[in-house]
C-alpha cells in the first residue's frame, strides 16, 4: 500500500488536504477515489487514510484508524559526518535513514571537499530532510531522523549536545573495534570524517571532549561506507 508523509498533524476522522508533496505522489501513482493509503506524520505510529477526492492539483483524504506500529532501531545512532562531495552524501542520507539512524549533523571539516554557508547550506539541508523522508516512505519507518543544520567542525563540538557513549572513527595504530568499546543499547554518537578524513588536529579535539576513538576493522572504507558500517555495528540491525 502507498505511504506518505504528512507534514501536518494527522488525527482519526479528520478530513484534509494532503500537503502539495504528497499530493503529487498521489496524483502520479494515478490513485482515484476510494483508494486506500498510509499516512504517518512523524509523531509515532501510521494512519489508514482514503482518498476522497482528487482534484487538477490538491488531493483529500479522510483519516481513518491510528496503527502504533514502530520500526525503529533498538539503539539511537546519531552520525556526525564531515559531508562527502557530490552525491555521495545523498546517499549516505537515504541508506542511513533506511538502516535508522535517529539525526544526522553534516560538519564541515578541514579535509572536506563539499563547502557550504548560508542560504546554500539551508537549501541542502531542505533537500536531505526531503531524500530522509522519501527513504521513511519506501522503508516503513514512521519518524523521520532530524537533519540538522551544517556547522563548521569546531562549533559543533563545542556546542554538542549528545549521548554519553561518543565515538570517532579513526585509522590510528591500536585503536580498539567499535562493537568492543559500545557495548549495550545506549544511544550513541559517531562522528567520522569526509574523504580525506578529519585531521589530526580534528581527531585530537573529539577525543579531548571525551570521544573515543575506534576501528571498523583493517580495511579503510569511503567516507560514506564508513559511516553506515558503523551505524550498523551499533544499531542492532
Amino acid at each position: 500500500m502507498p505511504r506518505f508523509h504528512c507534514s501536518v498533524p494527522l488525527s482519526v476522522g479528520a478530513s484534509l488536504a494532503l500537503p502539495a508533496g504528497a499530493a503529487r505522489h498521489v496524483q502520479v501513482l494515478r490513485m482515484q477515489p476510494g483508494d486506500a493509503l498510509t499516512l504517518f506524520d512523524g509523531a509515532g505510529g501510521e494512519y489508514a487514510a482514503t482518498v476522497e477526492r482528487m482534484g487538477r492539483s490538491d488531493v483529500s483524504v479522510t483519516v481513518g484508524a491510528h496503527l502504533a506500529v514502530e520500526r525503529e532501531a533498538p539503539r539511537a545512532v546519531h552520525l556526525a559526518v564531515g559531508m562527502p562531495a557530490n552525491e555521495r552524501m545523498d546517499w549516505l542520507v537515504e541508506k542511513a535513514t533506511e538502516l535508522g539512524v535517529a539525526s544526522i549533523q553534516p560538519l564541515a571539516t578541514a579535509h572536506g571537499v563539499l563547502r557550504l554557508a548560508g542560504e546554500r547550506a539551508e537549501k541542502k539541508r531542505a533537500h536531505w530532510e526531503a531524500i530522509a523522508v522519501a527513504a521513511c516512505e519506501q522503508c516503513g519507518r514512521n519518524r523521520v531522523p532530524a537533519i540538522h543544520p551544517v556547522q563548521p567542525f569546531a562549533t559543533w563540538l563545542e556546542t554538542r549536545r549528545e549521548p554519553a557513549v561518543r565515538l570517532v572513527l579513526s585509522l590510528a595504530e591500536g585503536t580498539r573495534g567499535i562493537a568492543a568499546i559500545a557495548p549495550g543499547d545506549q544511544g550513541a554518537t559517531v562522528l567520522s570524517g569526509p574523504e580525506g578524513g578529519l585531521s589530526a588536529a580534528e581527531e585530537q579535539q573529539a577525543i579531548a571532549r571525551g570521544f573515543a576513538p575506534v576501528t571498523l576493522g583493517a580495511r579503510v572504507l569511503r567516507a560514506e561506507t564508513a559511516a553506515l558500517a558503523a551505524l550498523v555495528a551499533l544499531a542492532g540491525l
